[in-house]
């Protein structure tokens, strides 16, 4: 079983002015394992930026513990501290390179501050640009780069210090959809080749769905729910959960006809026509009135209604083909 290389215990964070008194996080309670990818997501407002940076202090929690590879951060020293952050890589929105470096001086740039000697640092840099596809790029500035290259330069530079933990501040967010999926493939493929553990910041779901293993969703400061993202999406219990999962709050549908089946997906195959599949063994059609689905990590979550023919020997073939495929399901009668 994996360790815990994070955990937050009791965090709270309060912003005091003269004008305001505003309470951005309270009673945080988090354990992020070892090598995965956790997601955490809210909307504009809810805390989630605040708690991402309480994790490697760039905000100091007002209360609480913030322990990352057993070390209690709150507690260290500012040298110490300085030292332990080595561990802990960060991207963020708006990329942060340095205007006046290339990229390669860019990915240089925290191994200057740590010391390392200049030709380790090149010959690093140089390694990390080929791991983020850029290896034709080491020359370009900023001002060269599209927004998508600037992420990869971004990343390459978070992983300059070999950092167990990468955290990733709404990292995709300035990105066109295309291009998002390219980040997000590349930050997927850095947590499996090297292990980082990887911390994912969003108010998008579908990064989340995406990329993440586990989710904490956050509200008013709050932790409202944590778990696997397939259990979150097939069951949300909590109201902010169902809000962003379903963009109207709701995951009902209204539908017409008599017979109707509800069918849940819990992690089927993509690359399994459930539906077409069962129409052509079956040899009878369905409408599909509803449908919310989601695929994460090549398999397919979500709910979807259809409406069943009236020929009941082909009804009940329908059943058996679903329970064979370990297809849940549920026969449910319109009110019309």
């Amino acid at each position: 079983m994996a360790r815990d290389i994070i955990r937050l215990e009791g965090v709270g964070k309060v912003f005091d002015s003269a004008k305001a008194h505003v309470v951005a996080l309270e009673g945080i309670d988090l354990a992020i394992q070892e090598g995965e990818i956790f997601g955490i997501i809210g909307l504009s407002g809810a805390g989630k930026s605040t708690l991402v940076r309480c994790i490697n202090l760039l905000e100091r929690p007002t209360t609480g513990r913030v322990i990352v590879d057993d070390q209690d951060m709150t507690a260290l020293p500012p040298k110490a501290l300085r030292q332990a952050r080595r561990s802990i890589g960060m991207i963020f929105q708006q990329f942060n390179l340095l205007m006046q470096r290339t990229a390669l001086q860019n990915i240089c740039f925290p191994m200057e501050i740590a010391g390392t000697p200049s030709a380790e640092a090149k010959k690093r840099a140089e390694e990390l640009l080929g791991l983020v596809g850029l290896e034709d790029k080491a020359s370009a500035y900023p001002a060269q780069l599209s927004g998508g290259q600037k992420q990869r330069v971004a990343i390459a530079r978070a992983l300059a210090t070999n950092p167990k933990v990468l955290l990733c501040d709404e990292a995709t967010s300035a990105l066109d959809p295309t291009t998002t999926r390219s980040i997000l493939a590349l930050l997927k493929e850095i947590n499996q080749r090297l292990g980082i553990t990887i911390v994912v910041i969003t108010h998008e779901m579908a990064v989340i769905e995406e990329i993440c293993q586990r989710v904490a969703i956050i509200d008013q400061s709050h932790i409202a729910e944590i778990g696997r993202v397939e259990d979150i999406f097939l069951r949300p219990s909590s109201a902010i959960a169902r809000k962003l999962i379903f963009p109207d709050g709701k995951p009902e549908a209204s539908f017409s006809g008599n017979r109707c089946l509800r069918l849940v997906f819990e992690g089927q195959s993509i690359e399994e026509p459930i539906i077409s599949g069962m129409v052509l063994e079956c040899g009878a059609p369905v409408s599909i009135l509803f449908a919310d689905t989601k695929h994460i990590d090549g398999k397919i979550y979500g709910q979807m209604l259809v409406q069943l023919p009236d020929n009941q020997k082909a009804v009940f073939r329908m059943l058996s083909y679903l329970s064979m495929r370990g297809v849940h399901y549920k026969e449910e009668l319109s009110d019309v």
